[in-house]
């Protein structure tokens, strides 16, 4: 007789960390960054750049202490989140230095640099001390105090380009309002995932839209229009846009009604008209929208969206080439809201989709990573990290190019601004965060030697 044996159990299958694929691709997104600092330097000075060994350098040792962080602390996060992040932020620099020539005296590619250190060190303490997104959900209520702290503290300093957005101590400034987005998304994410359930299914039925009770809409529709409120007394009508923009989304991620799209399309429609209509601020960038060579027809020269139009068509397919546009014409918001024209013009429409697709991107794996969660806080909090960006990114591209009117935003990673470039990073570093939980697996998740994905939340 021979003894049967039990079947032996599957081998412990690992899904693929992929951490050497995020090494790659960032040696390439430093050498693409490399590369163009040189090319800069060739066209206007016929000379490679002497310092752009530590300009590389420097870049380099970022993006490796960024990729330790994430090896050691996140390994199974999303492999191209960081690569996308460093690439954006290095062909930032490389714009901003390549105006910088055109201006002697405002150098902004030095502080922009040391903006950017700044970032990927919160970038690294995010990675490395939040081990579990979830902890967030425990602090919605002061996420949300302090960020309405942060969007009212500008009210009391001077205004600046006409909006009262930023605080001003000696020669030290920063835009608390771009922190406040990023609180405002946990919250957000907390307060709809603890109520999904009573925002879906209880309330009134009115046409194709459930209207959830007072009691449960009413806490988070007061928070957004008291944000709202503040920035549209700041001027900040950008930021007040991708607000009302994120709480649209979330509110249908969590519900799922897409009636929520409708009405929020329709608030947005019947906002745009009141503010734009009787806000002097607004309604000038209104105008210009509607006829942007209106100062040219009457003799004062082109204004900064005509001269944005401009470097957009002399782009071409292909670019004038790095170093050899004109944008700087536009004015003192070439380096800021308008960065995106000179990597038009020297890029070309051929560039310009490559840096769009790069944003969409980094935007399709927040999401992903964000469907692949289990608990509905981290689903959420993906997903609005992720729409902050996107939002970002329609406005101000759409501003730029003449498709909607100009708002005061900074292009992520890529415009001048230390607060943005800040909080991008962390944006970054929290789905980072998400990914990794979303891809690492989980107890009972192999099954006859297949891994077996992550289930859904039941609805």
């Amino acid at each position: 007789m021979t003894a049967t044996t039990a079947d032996a159990p599957p081998p412990d299958l690992r899904l693929p960390k992929r951490r050497g694929v995020e090494l790659l691709l960032l040696i390439g997104a430093v050498l693409i960054s490399v590369y163009g600092y040189a090319a800069v330097g060739l066209a206007k000075n016929g000379a490679v750049p002497p310092d752009v060994a530590g300009y590389g350098a420097g870049l380099g040792l970022l993006a490796l202490l960024a990729h330790l962080a994430v090896r050691f602390r996140a390994p199974y996060a999303d492999p191209l989140l960081l690569p996308i992040a460093v690439l954006l932020n290095g062909l930032g620099l490389v714009l901003i230095y390549r105006l910088d020539l055109e201006t002697p005296k405002d150098q902004a590619a030095p502080t922009q640099l040391i903006w950017s250190t700044l970032g990927v060190a919160l970038f690294i303490a995010v990675v490395v001390l939040l081990r579990d997104h979830r902890v967030l959900q425990r602090y919605a209520y002061l996420s949300v105090a302090t960020a309405l702290v942060l969007m009212i503290v500008p009210i009391f300093f001077p205004a600046v380009n006409g909006a009262k957005i930023w605080i001003r101590v000696g020669g030290f400034s920063f835009q608390p309002g771009e922190f406040a987005k990023i609180l405002l998304a946990v919250f957000f994410a907390a307060y709809l995932a603890a109520n999904r359930n009573a925002l879906a299914y209880t309330g009134r039925r009115i046409w194709r839209l459930q209207l959830p009770t007072g009691r449960v809409l009413g806490p988070i529709v007061a928070i957004w229009l008291l944000s709202v409120g503040v920035l549209v007394l700041e001027r900040d009508l950008g930021t007040s846009l991708l607000f009302f923009g994120l709480f649209v989304i979330m509110l249908y991620v969590a519900t799922g009604r897409t009636g929520w799209i409708a009405v929020g399309l329709l608030l947005a429609a019947v906002g745009a008209f009141v503010v734009g209509s009787f806000e002097p601020h607004v309604h000038s960038r209104v105008q210009d929208w509607l006829d942007p060579f209106a100062s040219i027809d009457a003799g004062q020269g082109p204004g900064q969206l005509a001269q944005s139009l401009f470097a957009f068509a002399a782009g071409g397919m292909l670019g004038a080439g790095l170093g050899l546009g004109h944008s700087i014409l536009i004015g003192f918001a070439a380096k800021s809201d308008f960065i995106l024209a000179t990597a038009g013009e020297e890029l070309g429409l051929t560039g310009l989709t490559a840096v769009f697709l790069l944003y969409a991107l980094l935007v399709a794996r927040g999401y992903r990573a964000g469907l692949a969660l289990r608990d509905p806080f981290g689903r959420l909090l993906a997903i609005g990290l992720a729409s902050i960006l996107a939002l970002q990114v329609f406005v101000i591209a759409g501003g730029v190019m003449g498709l909607i009117p100009l708002t005061g935003m900074a292009m992520p990673f890529l415009a001048q601004g230390g607060s943005s470039v800040v909080t991008n990073w962390i944006i970054v570093a929290l789905l980072i965060r998400v990914s990794d939980l979303a891809r690492r697996p989980q107890p009972g998740q192999v099954e006859t030697g297949i891994i077996a994905p992550i289930a859904q939340d039941e609805r």
